[in-house]
């Protein structure tokens, strides 16, 4: 993720999606439980211990305990999960700092594949 290369040292607030990001696109609803995709621990494992961490997902919260469950025995770290969203796009509109650092920052990955190597 050629985005994630030229980040600043300053601590960061992550919002990443759960499924199709971090577990197999509704492998849940058929398994009843969830199946991580490759690669994405290296990506948590980027992420700062002075970071915040929020997952979005348009999942029910009916799923919250199997999702947390999941997330634990994946040992994917988070702060917050925000359950219930909108299937549509996510739109994140930050400022940019008076010395240029742009603070809003997309990554769009292929569903169900690595997003980080």
């Amino acid at each position: 993720m050629k985005q994630l290369k030229t980040l600043s040292d300053l601590s960061k607030t992550w919002l990443i999606d759960i499924d199709g990001v971090i577990f197999v696109h509704n492998y849940y609803l058929d398994h009843k439980k969830d199946k991580i995709i490759p690669g994405i621990k290296k990506l948590f494992q980027k992420i700062g211990k002075d970071d915040f961490v929020i997952l979005l997902t348009a999942r029910k919260k009916e799923y919250k305990e199997l999702t947390i469950k999941s997330l634990k025995q994946s040992n994917i770290k988070y702060d917050k999960i925000i359950f219930n969203l909108p299937v549509g796009e996510r739109i994140l509109i930050n400022d940019i700092k008076p010395k240029g650092l742009k603070t809003a920052i997309a990554v769009n990955t292929t569903r169900d594949k690595a997003c980080y190597k």
